[in-house]
Order: structure tokens, then sequence, then C-alpha cells
């Protein structure tokens, strides 16, 4: 108890402030373009809620300290951790909650358990286990630490708790990755509130000085506080987002149900079958998925079905996703050789690529690859153009057939089916060539997309100059080639 006349030493939820109000809205640094109009049609899967927002509160400082309904403990599978979360708490509720701990014979990891507050603000603790970590069992690890933080909640949902706080559940001494972990942590949390947002009025993240930053720069992808920040965080979400509970999804670990077990399965029937099992859910056991190992030997005998192949695509995409998500390429990035803009006359999308801002013999290709993925993933569920500038590019800029080859290959299926045209600005006679040989015997499906483009007078016939933003030496060369252009032109939905 605090001397008489002594200022409390336990800090009470609601003088904290909020989410919303602490922090100013901050533009992520590698997007700084305002929101068109058209890109409202791109949301989030975790989009801006005002009412979700208000009871979210990140605070610096010892969960042990908080005055709400119950704070969260992290420990080890005999309740005797001793991490400073733990510590500080059993300093703070005095021995009796020792006592208690002892009754509870142990928790599980993923489990979560109750025992009173004792001598802390707080008039609850609940108790859970964080999983250690190690990458060759990452995928447990995950479902481990879901577990944790959906537990928790429901414990506070079934016994009608008002506020919660969160100490971090993944304690340093089981390695569990910062970053990752806080992934899992924001996107249980928004779930559960998405479904059972009434149930709780204040959920706080009491965090320390070095975990305030990493909980800063995630909490906009799952809690954005406006339709931009919403907008500008969408690059940066995983490629796992989980199901609609925030739960790991395992595409190799899912099951599919067949209708008639041992019989090949065609792609019509398959598309019916997933229409007629669409209410069941996305948990590991709603869906079905046949021997991983024996579709890819049967891929190589070429005996898989087309519906087969497109998963297996649709698999191996995602890992170039997850891959793309994670890696650092802010090398790649500051280039500037593929941007978004803004649309064309016809409302879609506008994608920039200059050529001659690509030094193929200098840069790692793989990572252009990832870089292009990353940023296309969003933009490509919608309909979307390619602006190709090809000006001033030489023989250090050509981008190799290969590499298009496998570019056009890896990605998904999307990219392909949205890409309404590609205009080809200020090709050669080579480049021509080139792109003809290209889209006749290398891929398919390209060829009438493809619109050359000899000056920016054509392109403005599609595009209208406002909503497109062209590198410098692009305008010089073409008022160079072509004599300056003029600000109106006759709208044209297509060249």
């Amino acid at each position: 108890m605090d001397p008489l006349g002594a200022p409390s030493q336990f800090v009470d939820v609601d003088s904290l402030p909020g989410w919303t109000d602490a922090y100013e809205a901050k533009q992520l640094d590698s997007y700084q373009n305002p929101v068109e109009k058209a890109q409202v049609d791109i949301r989030s899967p975790f989009p801006c809620r005002k009412d979700i927002n208000e009871k979210i509160i990140l605070w610096k400082g010892d969960v042990a300290l908080l005055n709400c309904t119950a704070i969260v403990n992290t420990s080890n599978e005999s309740l005797t951790d001793k991490n400073p979360v733990s510590e500080s708490i059993f300093m703070h509720a005095g021995p009796d909650l020792r006592d208690e701990l002892q009754k509870l014979k142990g928790c599980r990891t993923g489990e979560a358990k109750l025992t009173k507050g004792f001598n802390l603000a707080a008039r609850f603790i609940i108790h859970t286990v964080g999983p250690k970590y190690k990458s060759r069992y990452r995928t447990a690890a995950e479902s481990s630490l879901y577990s944790c933080y959906r537990n928790v909640l429901q414990l506070a949902k079934e016994q009608a708790m008002c506020s919660i706080g969160f100490c971090v559940i993944n304690s340093l001494k089981r390695c569990y990755p910062l970053e990752d972990a806080t992934h899992i942590a924001l996107r249980t949390v928004r779930r559960f509130l998405e479904i059972h947002g009434e149930t709780l009025e204040k959920v706080v993240f009491a965090v320390s000085e070095l975990e305030e930053a990493t909980y800063q720069k995630l909490l906009p992808l799952y809690f954005p506080r406006s339709l931009e920040e919403e907008i500008q965080s969408l690059p940066y979400l995983p490629a796992d987002i989980g199901n609609a509970e925030g739960e790991p999804v395992v595409p190799e670990r899912q099951i599919r149900i067949t209708e008639k077990p041992g019989v090949p399965d065609d792609a019509s029937d398959e598309e019916g079958l997933e229409a007629d099992l669409s209410f069941i859910g996305s948990h590991a056991f709603a869906r079905m998925e046949g021997d991983v190992d024996k579709q890819r030997r049967l891929i190589l005998q070429g005996q898989l079905s087309e519906a087969a192949l497109q998963k297996q695509h649709q698999r191996n995409y995602n890992r170039w996703l997850c891959q793309a998500r994670a890696e650092d390429l802010s090398d790649i990035a500051s280039l500037k050789a593929l941007y978004q803009t803004g649309v064309d006359n016809c409302g879609r999308t506008v994608m920039v690529v200059v050529g001659r801002n690509i030094p193929v013999t200098l840069i790692d290709m793989e990572k252009a690859l990832l870089y292009f993925i990353h940023v296309m993933d969003h933009i490509a569920v919608k309909e979307y153009v390619l602006v190709y500038f090809h000006t001033l590019t030489n023989d250090y800029n050509q981008l190799d057939s290969n590499f298009l080859k496998k570019l056009y290959d890896v990605v998904d299926a999307k990219y392909k089916r949205n890409l309404k045209a590609l205009y080809f600005v200020h090709p050669t006679f080579r480049s021509k060539v080139s792109a003809w040989f290209f889209t006749t015997f290398t891929v398919s499906g390209l060829k009438d997309k493809i619109h050359y483009v000899e000056s920016l007078q054509q392109l403005f016939t599609a595009i209208p100059p406002e909503q497109i933003d062209l590198p410098p030496f692009v305008l010089e060369y073409d008022a160079r080639e072509n004599g300056p252009y003029y600000s109106s032109y006759p709208p044209s939905p297509d060249l």
C-alpha cells in the first residue's frame, strides 16, 4: 500500500492517451504520395475503424503498475519463470500470488490461467506461456503464440472484463523474433475486437523502450487511423495475415474435402466444390488438400490436373511474396525504377517502369523480382496499366528475356488477368523486334496488350498528363524529338 498522502505508483488506464490521440498519423517512409480517388477501392484487410482504435493504448511502462481489470503475465510451464515482467508482478502482488500459483499446477504452452491480483491495482492476473522459438518449428511457434493471445482474450470475455493490459508475451528468453511476434499479437487482438469488440473497453500494450519502436511501426498496419494510413500500410502487411480470427494459415496443411475419394477431379468439379463448401470456413480442418509430395512428383511426370497445377503455382507465388515482405529491398526501391502514379481515362491504376533506372549488370536481379512482387501484389488485385519508358536506355539497362520469362512464370494469375494495357514509350526498332519475339514465342496473351507509343502526346490520349509522373529526362527527350506537348488533349479510352 502507498503511504498516506503519497502519490500512487499505479497508473489508471483511463488516464492514458489512446492510439488515435497519442501519436500523429505518419506516412511510411517508402510511400509519400497522397491517396488517389481510384485507390479507395483497394482496401486493407484491416480497414480503418475508429470504434476499434479508441480501445487501443500503446504505453511504455511496467504492466504490473496498470490499474485495469486484468494484466497478463508471461511465464514458463511451471509458472515460475524469472523474467522482468514476472518478477515485477510478483514483487507488487505480494507473497500470496506464489501460493495461489502452486494450486494451478502449471500451465501448458499457449494456454491461459487466471488468478486474483492481490496487492496489484489490477483485479486479476492472466498467466500464459509463450512458445520457445526455433526457425525449423516456426509454424508451431506461430500457432502457439496465437493461442496465447486468443486464450487470454477469450478468458477476459468469459469473465466480463472491461480492460486488459498485455505485456509482450514473447520473452527474449524464448528467442521469438520481436517483429514476427508483434504481427501475431496485433492481428489477433484486431480480429478479436472485430468480432467481440463490445466486451472490452480498453486494450493496453505495455512495452519496454526496446519494444516501443516495433509496436509504433506495426500498429498502423492493423489499426490504421485514417484511410490514407490504411492504404499506405498495405504493402507492408505480411503474406500470412491469418484467417478471420487471426490464426496463422498453413496452406499445405489444409485438408481438401472431396466428393469421390480416389477419383481424379476435373477443374469444373473442383470449382463447384469450392463454392459448395465456402460456408465451412478456413480452419485447418475445414478445407482439404492432397499429398503435397505426391503432387510435386506428378507435376514432374506431367500427370497433374490444371486445377492442381494452379494451386501449386499459387503456393509458389505465396513463398515469393513472403520472402519479398521479409527482405530488405531499400537498395532496389532507391532506383525509382517502378512506382505508382495516377489513373488512366478508364480509372485504372497506372504503374510506371523506367528502363534507364535499371542497372541490370550492377544489381541483384532476384531482389528486383522480389521488389516487383512486393510493390505490385496489392495493385494487381484491380485492373491496372503499365507504362514502360524505354527512353535513352542502353545495353546496361536491357532486361534479359530469361528474367522476364521467370517474372511472368512466378507472378500470380491476377497480374496477367488485370493488366489491361502495356504502353511501350519511345521504342527502338531493336526493342520492337525483341518484344515481338518474346510475346510470340515465349509468353502468350501479352502481345495484344502492348501499345507502342512514339510520343508523349500519343500517351496522353490514354493517360491525362496530370495523372502520370514523368522523369525529367523523358520530357526533355520527347521535347527534343517530337516538340513540346500541351496540357489538353481529347480523351481516349485506349491508344
